[in-house]
């Protein structure tokens, strides 16, 4: 499966009434290739249903759907693959639940963690935090663009860029070598989400050109 260019991870914003679903038809709509279901927080009873839109919502867009952590919510809604941290089930699990058609991410900060992603079975790799975020308490510290390079020069597999990623920084990110970047609040957070998705990528394409020079 080929790794898209943008993958809109969805947040629940009850101060601006919008849930995971308002957030990927959003995203989808304004041309986003991948979405992806993140919280910590809900029970596996409220996150099945969700996940179950939000797969039907990609379905119709032509997007690709996965799943944060949850190896059995991917299973049982038939999400296209599932993104993998540290302290969540191992690639090489996760690969031999789901089969060689998935799409299995990992998250990374550096090139070893990135070469074991690989090796394990990962179809992609996120780095990052690339700048500060606060919608991932637990990132750690920026690390930078520097990583970026250093690790799309060590895998052969995709290399996705996160945290703290937006229109105005996104062009950075693709010119340091990233494959692609994953973003939250930057259409999550925006007042016009389809609008911001739509600008992520065509700053993303606009990178990809100017690096093809």
């Amino acid at each position: 499966m080929k790794i898209p260019t943008l993958c809109v991870i969805t947040a629940r914003n009850p101060s601006l009434g919008r849930d995971h679903v308002d957030v990927a038809r959003a995203a989808l709509e304004g041309g986003a290739p991948m979405i992806q279901l993140r919280d910590k927080e809900m029970t596996t009873a409220a996150l099945l249903p969700v996940a179950e839109e939000m797969g039907r919502a990609a379905r119709e867009y032509g997007g690709i759907f996965i799943v944060n952590d949850r190896v059995d919510i991917a299973l049982a809604v038939e999400a296209d693959g599932v993104h993998l941290g540290p302290d969540d089930m191992p690639v090489a699990a996760a690969c031999r639940l789901m089969g060689p058609q998935a799409a299995i991410g990992a998250s990374v900060a550096d090139v070893e963690e990135a070469r074991a992603a690989e090796a394990a079975g990962a179809s992609y790799v996120s780095v990052g935090a690339i700048y500060a975020t606060p919608t991932k308490s637990d990132a750690g510290a920026p690390i930078g663009l520097r990583p970026i390079a250093e690790i799309r020069q060590a895998v052969n597999v995709p290399v996705l860029a996160i945290g703290g990623i937006t229109c105005e920084n996104v062009e950075e990110v693709i010119r340091a070598g990233a494959d692609g970047a994953a973003v939250v609040s930057a259409v999550a957070g925006a007042e016009d989400m389809v609008g911001a998705a739509r600008e992520l990528m065509q700053r993303i394409q606009r990178a990809f050109a100017q690096r093809s020079k």
